[in-house]
């Protein structure tokens, strides 16, 4: 290997992988910011104006885009048609190229950041030398990553470097371009949806020990540019979080963050099982452990407020997977850590966002992407009696709640706490129905005033059967969607039985 092409934003590791290189006789070809780093650190090295025979110009825009160096990236050392344009133009062939690029990531992720800033550190330069590098690869090393500076120097000075090899470097080139056009497009676009592609800037944040199943492979990939990330929670104890993990702690935090009263949310396999608001953390986490304390064993918490020790010594002989809260106070984290294998998480800047400016779900061959959902008060339609500023403030805690249970989804609540849930139902009637089951249970061990009890459905009651049911326990209070062919029949149906219905005209299905 006799020559190469050395241009880098990230010097990190550069100097420990060239010197051995150089020492063997490699020369280096360098630019910029590149050729003053190596030259202090006393690596021989040409400027690239001394290749391309023109100064660097427009600021140093214009660099590496020049035939002297792109042919000698481009050149296949096996085609002989290629080698003798080579020659006849005095063009000498790069063996390597070392390169990655300007820092866009972290100019994109400065709030800070000015529009000019973010358009100067767009690279163009480093992706076109990197991919003609890496489309030719079995005649040019390319190297993009300085994690692979190790064995790929290990690999040059033994001679044991395989095409496969190269091949592995240069698809990471493409990965990396991508990855970084991605950066831009989700930057500099208003509007995302309205693209004919869709480009998500996605990076590694680790590989998980399996997926929702131990024979299934999984990965955790983040986005830098997200204002508000799980990939950014602050974790202070436990093990390693698990693929289920981090999805039961998306959706306990999507759901605990609408809540501006002190409140507490249970989820047990992306579900919420019991969820409850208090006068404080403390009488929210008491009152979500007597919603439901059989489905919590083995769930998560999550919290909208600060997690202190009475908070904690309330869960000390609870089997917990996760705690999850804007953060812990001191004496707090000290007690949990008895609890050494439960994982505690805590996330100050969950509340700065509303909602998601889009959603992802995949299916065979690509992925849907919608709008966030989101809650609307002001169209409801009441049959029957108006609701108290309690029952209201009630309607309006279970419908949040119903939608983040799986559909079907039926949310029985009683003074700010959940007291039935039925979830993930094939019909209404079963939801209702497991619901009940659980409000059954709960009502053993409680006293309550039936008349206060408000029942929450996540879409419309296409039959009176459900009615029927509800009439059966006394329920009042029925908070739906509405929007059925039947909703005259099922109108009736409540009026009849003296249940008074609000329609919220806006449904919250959950697939």
């Amino acid at each position: 290997m006799k020559r190469a092409l050395v241009s880098v934003s990230d010097k990190t590791g550069l100097i420990d992988f060239l010197k051995p290189l150089v020492e063997n006789g490699l020369e280096i070809i360098s630019t910029g910011g590149t050729l003053k780093f190596l030259e202090s650190h006393q690596i021989s090295v040409t400027d690239i104006s001394a290749v391309t025979g023109f100064p660097e110009v427009l600021d140093g825009r214009v660099k590496t885009l020049h035939p002297f160096v792109h042919m000698g990236l481009l050149a296949d050392k096996s085609n002989a048609k290629h080698m003798e344009q080579l020659a006849k133009h005095q063009v000498a062939a790069f063996d390597m190229v070392v390169g990655n690029l300007y820092p866009f990531e972290k100019a994109a992720t400065n709030p800070n950041s000015t529009p000019e800033e973010l358009i100067e550190n767009i690279d163009i330069g480093g992706p076109s030398f990197l991919r003609s590098s890496a489309k030719n690869y079995q005649s040019v090393i390319v190297v993009s990553d300085p994690d692979d500076y190790g064995w790929v120097q290990e690999k040059i000075l033994n001679a044991t470097l395989t095409v496969n090899d190269r091949r592995e470097l240069a698809i990471k080139v493409f990965s990396l371009t991508s990855y970084y056009d991605a950066m831009i497009v989700n930057k500099l676009a208003s509007e995302v949806t309205s693209l004919k592609y869709l480009n998500l800037p996605l990076k590694k944040k680790s590989t998980l020990r399996y997926g929702e199943n131990s024979q299934q492979q999984a990965a955790w990939y983040a986005n830098p540019l997200s204002e508000v990330s799980l990939a950014s929670t602050q974790f202070h104890q436990g093990k390693e979080l698990s693929y289920n993990n981090i999805l039961d702690l998306d959706a306990s935090v999507g759901l605990v963050r609408h809540f501006e009263t002190p409140t507490c949310v249970a989820v047990k396999h992306n579900n919420p099982c019991a969820v409850a608001q208090g006068i404080n953390l403390a009488e929210a986490l008491r009152k979500t452990i007597a919603s439901d304390s059989k489905s919590i064993f083995g769930g998560i918490l999550a919290f909208n407020k600060t997690v202190d020790l009475e908070c904690c010594q309330l869960i000390k002989e609870l089997f917990l997977e996760c705690l999850i809260a804007p953060d812990f106070t001191h004496e707090a984290l000290e007690f949990l850590k008895s609890k050494k294998n439960l994982r505690v998480l805590s996330w100050p800047d969950f509340h700065k966002f509303e909602k998601t400016p889009f959603l992802i779900k995949s299916v065979f061959g690509g992925v849907l992407q919608q709008s966030s959902d989101y809650f609307e008060s002001t169209a409801w339609e009441i049959h029957g009696q108006a609701p108290s500023e309690q029952i209201k403030a009630d309607m309006i805690f279970g419908e949040k709640v119903c939608a983040y249970l799986k559909s079907n989804a039926i949310a029985i609540v009683y003074k700010g706490q959940t007291v039935g849930l039925g979830m993930g139902q094939v019909n209404r009637v079963d939801a209702v129905q497991q619901a009940f089951n659980r409000y059954l249970e709960f009502s053993k061990s409680a006293q309550i005033d039936i008349n206060q009890v408000v029942l929450v459905s996540d879409a419309f009651f296409p039959f009176a059967d459900s009615i029927d049911i509800i009439a059966r326990e006394n329920i009042k209070w029925i908070l739906q969607p509405g929007g059925s062919t039947r909703d005259a029949e099922v109108i009736q149906a409540a009026t009849q039985n003296k249940i008074n219905m609000v329609f919220s005209r806006q449904r919250h299905f959950r697939h």
